[in-house]
């Protein structure tokens, strides 16, 4: 059984059809690459898979853990155990790092969080994320740069351990340190029991990591699906002979 399993999805985005007919399955242990030009829909098929209530499903359907969550809320979806990064991380004045990954830990789990644990965890994922202690009393991304809002997105990943991680453009805007760590990240997190998607319009968070399948999504449309040297085909030649 899948982990994620998309069907014939369409979606439209202010009546602008944006997703023609997606279909896509993820196994558990697996890690897949969306890739495709600006504006081929590939932000779209990860809030079509959170259900962000500004992309409209037209048709189709999303199964999730052998669970149907087409039409189920966000933050129910979020519970499932799905994780999403996003390519602007939002600040949040008011609310520390540590505070708000231990609440969204807390409403993920339903379980209460051992404080003392909680923090020994935290420090360590810091620590190995190359991220400074004294960020986790932060407020959360204010003031952060465009590296230390992704590191601390790959903070959140580690820390809530969510079942399917989806990673919207993580690693634009990186310089070359960033998108190491980062990488590194993604492979602590990386298991036999999740799985990874990786939405991007380039390959340079692609270099460290091992790659199971490459979809190429243009206008729309799944046009191929590979193994990792896909994306080093696309590297090279770019996307001129997908459309």
């Amino acid at each position: 059984m899948s982990l994620l399993e998309i069907k014939d999805l369409y979606v439209n985005v202010e009546e602008k059809e944006i997703l023609k007919g997606i279909d896509l399955k993820i196994n558990k242990g697996e890690v897949h690459v969306i890739m495709g030009p600006n504006g081929s829909g590939k932000s779209t098929t990860a809030n079509a898979i959170l259900n962000n209530p500004a992309y409209k499903k037209i048709k189709g359907s999303i199964l999730f853990d052998g669970a149907d969550i087409t039409n189920l809320k966000t933050d129910e979806i979020a519970r499932k155990g799905i994780f999403m990064s996003f390519q602007l991380p939002e600040e949040i004045p008011g609310i520390t790092v540590s505070n708000f990954l231990r609440f969204a830990k807390n409403k993920i789990t339903g379980k209460p969080i051992k404080i003392f644990e909680f923090k020994n965890e935290l420090k360590k994922h810091m620590e190995e994320l190359g991220i400074k202690p004294e960020y986790s009393e932060r407020y959360l991304n204010v003031g952060f740069s465009g590296g230390e809002k992704k590191k601390n997105e790959i903070l959140q990943l580690l820390t809530l351990n969510p079942k399917l991680a989806i990673l919207d453009e993580t690693d634009s805007g990186l310089d070359v340190d960033s998108v190491n760590i980062v990488s590194k990240g993604i492979e602590m997190f990386k298991n036999k029991e999740n799985a990874i998607l990786i939405i991007t319009h380039n390959t340079k968070i692609l270099h460290a990591l091992k790659v199971d399948y490459v979809h190429v999504l243009v206008n729309g449309k799944i046009v191929k699906t590979g193994t990792g040297s896909l994306a080093q085909e696309i590297e090279e030649t770019g996307y001129k002979s997908f459309k």
